[in-house]
C-alpha cells in the first residue's frame, strides 16, 4: 500500500479517476445517512464506469457505490477485466478528509471480479488529506471467500 498527501502526486490517469468518483458521490441517492460514496472504474479498454451508493428506507435494500459500479461494468462489459478503482466519499457535504475503505461485502465482490478479469486490480481510496491506492483486492481482502469454499 502507498500513502499520499496530495492528489497531484498520483498519475493523470489516477486523478481523473478520483475526480469522477467524488462527481459520482455528489450524485448518490442518500437521503438518510446524508453520507454520498462515489466509485469510478477503469476497465482495461480504458472505458470509465461509475457507480454511487443507493440508499432505501428499507436500508437494506440499499447498495453501496462500489458493487452499483462492479456490477454494471459486468452487464455493459462482461469480459473486460477492472484495471483500477477510485472511491470517494462526501458526508454533509464535505469530502471525507481520510480515505473510505469498502464493506466487506464489496471487498468480496470486488475480490471476485480481480479473480475473474486474472489481473491485480488497483484500489484508490481517496481522502481529502490522505489518499491510500492498494495494488491489489487480495491485499485489501486476504482471506476470501472463494469457489473452492463452497466444496
Amino acid at each position: 500500500m502507498y500513502e499520499y498527501d496530495q492528489l497531484d502526486e498520483l498519475s493523470e490517469e489516477q486523478i481523473l479517476l478520483v475526480k469522477t468518483a467524488i462527481q459520482a458521490a455528489r450524485d448518490a441517492y442518500a437521503p438518510y445517512s446524508e453520507y454520498h460514496v462515489g466509485a469510478a472504474l477503469r476497465l482495461v479498454n480504458e472505458e470509465i464506469v461509475i457507480g454511487s451508493n443507493q440508499e432505501n428506507a428499507a436500508f437494506s435494500s440499499g447498495l453501496c457505490a462500489e458493487r452499483v459500479a462492479i456490477f454494471y461494468a459486468g452487464a455493459r462489459y462482461p469480459d473486460v477485466p477492472v484495471r483500477s478503482i477510485a472511491i470517494a466519499a462526501i458526508h454533509k457535504g464535505s469530502v471525507q478528509e481520510s480515505p473510505v475503505t469498502p464493506c466487506g461485502a464489496c471487498r468480496q465482490v470486488l475480490y471476485e471480479k480481480e479473480l475473474q478479469g486474472e489481473e491485480p486490480m488497483e484500489l484508490i481510496l481517496y481522502g481529502s488529506k490522505k489518499i491510500q491506492v492498494i495494488n491489489r483486492v487480495t491485499d485489501l481482502l486476504p482471506l476470501p471467500f472463494t469457489l473452492e469454499s463452497l466444496s
